[in-house]
């Protein structure tokens, strides 16, 4: 139980690292186990630059939609980026990146369902969508449903093998329903990852979490 309750504070981040766009996946709510080891500041400054690569060149209503959104967002105002993103799905409904944006919108606002609802409205969309299957993920998780949070991380493996975040998500709940070997596993492949992406922070985590696993099972380790 003590190691369970230390991996969930390695694992749990503020959820703003997945919102708008993720929002990366990635303050901490308690109600709110969203598992990622993105940095929200690194993560948001990133997907700050991504949007230019989902907008049209130059100037477009649609670019400065998100950018709005993004704007709210970041200055906590929930409402008023899930109000932008609603207008951008309105004007564009087969947007499949508006509707994942609108799902971590929702998600940080604790509107499980309407989260799950509009990631799984972006899959619809965008069938190899392996962040929103991972985003469902962490809904469920949130939720300590992590038998279901499962489902979604292997969806989004199997798109994308290599993808670090889901792999970690993974290894959390496959950790909490007592399956170690499977969460070893994909925590160092995990760390493998993030070493040859040159993200160090991710590295140090997961280091400090293998090694909180290690002195677990053999207490003579300190």
């Amino acid at each position: 139980m003590k190691l369970n309750s230390k991996l969930k504070s390695a694992f749990v981040q503020p959820f703003s690292c997945i919102a708008l766009t993720t929002i990366a996946a990635i303050g901490l709510s308690p109600s709110v186990l969203a598992v990622s080891l993105h940095s929200p500041q690194q993560y948001t400054q990133r997907q700050v630059q991504k949007l230019a690569q989902f907008s049209d060149q130059g100037p477009s209503e649609r670019s400065q939609i998100l950018q709005q959104a993004n704007a709210l967002y970041n200055q906590g105002d929930m409402k008023g980026a899930e109000e932008n993103l609603r207008k951008l799905i309105k004007q564009f409904p087969r947007d499949a990146f508006g509707h994942f944006q609108l799902g971590n919108v929702l998600f940080r606002q604790k509107k499980s369902e309407e989260a799950i609802s509009a990631y799984k409205e972006a899959i619809r969309l965008q069938s190899k969508y392996a962040l929103a299957y991972n985003a469902i993920g962490m809904v469920y998780a949130s939720e300590s449903r992590w038998q279901e949070a499962i489902t979604e991380y292997q969806k989004a493996l199997e798109i994308n093998p290599n993808y670090a975040e889901a792999l970690t998500n993974f290894a959390l709940a496959m950790w909490q329903t007592n399956k170690k070997d499977e969460a070893l596993s994909s925590l160092e492949k995990a760390l493998n990852l993030f070493k040859e992406q040159n993200r160090n922070d991710k590295v140090n985590q997961l280091e400090r979490i293998l090694q909180e696993i290690k002195k677990s099972d053999d207490p003579t380790i300190s």
